[in-house]
């Protein structure tokens, strides 16, 4: 009947024990079953909305770019386009098999004959000794100034270099025409004189050309190549040169492309021609601008009513066709160029 005090003592704190651990038990699993919160994902896709996000202004500057680019696009490629164009049109006229293989020689008047073969074949005479003199003369300069120029001799050669780039084709066919005629007398016309002429105006295209491709070449090849004991004239043909081939010879192409079409250093030392000569040192001979201008200057033929075979406008259709002639070759040669570097530059591996 009678109690214990001390068990009942003990025993009443006993109840609120047991709750407060359920009720920590079900803190716990309501702090169990709470969704996470992930900042970083939250950062992310506020960052990604800041960036993504179309600003209005950014937006018109933009379109605004865009205009002008694609406009200075069209604008530089109108007249090329409009050129070529007329070329074409006016020139595919008159350009077939028998145009390009016969010549001017007793052609006169309105006649329907004539064509461009003494032209074709002085102009590849002519720019062929151009380029057997200044391709050896640009690239030992250029091999100089790259590996070996350093002192006053390098800067007065670039100076000179840079020099003779600005100099008007006409001054170079003055000096080719005062030397030859020193040796030959005056009034001397030879393609050999037109060659030395165009060899001037292509030294210095060569020269940066090939300086530039020169500089392309790694040092670490060279300093591998000393590495191992080889000279340095054997780095240069053996390890430089191999590895620049495909730029020389592009830039070359490029060079030869840009004098075969200068027309006043060879109506000055050259003179023009009606039929074919072969021999530089022996005569005149004509090429394909100095006939296109001879063509053009002679303008329209006056034809006698009722001659059906006189063409008045002869002269004209036969100098857009060189002039188309002239085109193609150009593009000819910038194509192999292309071509060249595409098949022959060194491969990464």
């Amino acid at each position: 009947m009678s109690s214990n005090p001390v068990n009942s003592a003990n025993a009443a704190p006993a109840a609120p024990a047991t709750s407060d651990a359920s009720g920590a038990a079900h803190g716990s699993h309501g702090a169990a079953t709470e969704p996470p919160t992930n900042t970083g994902a939250i950062r992310s896709a506020l960052a990604r909305d800041l960036l993504t996000a179309a600003d209005p202004a950014r937006r018109r500057k933009d379109v605004l770019m865009r205009v002008l680019v694609f406009g200075a696009f069209f604008l530089a490629m109108a007249p090329l386009l409009s050129l070529l164009w007329t070329v074409v049109i006016r020139g595919i006229t008159r350009l077939d098999w028998y145009f390009l293989n016969v010549t001017m020689r007793g052609v006169f008047g309105g006649m329907d004959a004539g064509g461009i073969f003494h032209a074709i074949i002085g102009t590849v005479i002519i720019t062929l000794i151009a380029t057997v003199i200044s391709v050896p003369i640009g690239l030992l300069t250029a091999i100089y100034l790259v590996e070996y120029g350093n002192g006053t001799l390098a800067r007065a050669t670039t100076f000179f270099v840079d020099v003779m780039t600005g100099i008007p084709s006409i001054v170079a066919g003055l000096f080719s025409f005062a030397v030859f005629a020193i040796f030959f007398g005056p009034g001397v016309r030879l393609g050999a004189a037109a060659g030395v002429a165009l060899s001037l105006l292509m030294i210095p295209v060569v020269v940066r050309s090939c300086e530039e491709m020169l500089r392309l070449v790694p040092n670490e090849l060279r300093e591998a190549s000393y590495a191992l004991g080889v000279s340095k004239f054997l780095t240069i043909t053996k390890v430089v040169l191999r590895t620049s081939v495909a730029g020389l010879t592009t830039g070359i192409l490029l060079a030869v492309a840009r004098v075969i079409g200068e027309t006043a250093p060879i109506l000055i030392t050259a003179g023009f021609a009606d039929s074919l000569n072969l021999n530089p040192f022996d005569g005149r001979m004509m090429t394909l601008p100095v006939y296109i201008y001879t063509q053009y200057r002679q303008g329209l033929v006056p034809c006698a009513p009722g001659a059906d075979a006189c063409i008045a406008d002869i002269n004209i259709l036969r100098a857009w066709a060189a002039a188309l002639t002239l085109i193609l070759i150009v593009m000819a040669l910038n194509l192999l160029g292309r071509l060249v570097t595409r098949f022959f530059a060194p491969k990464a591996r």
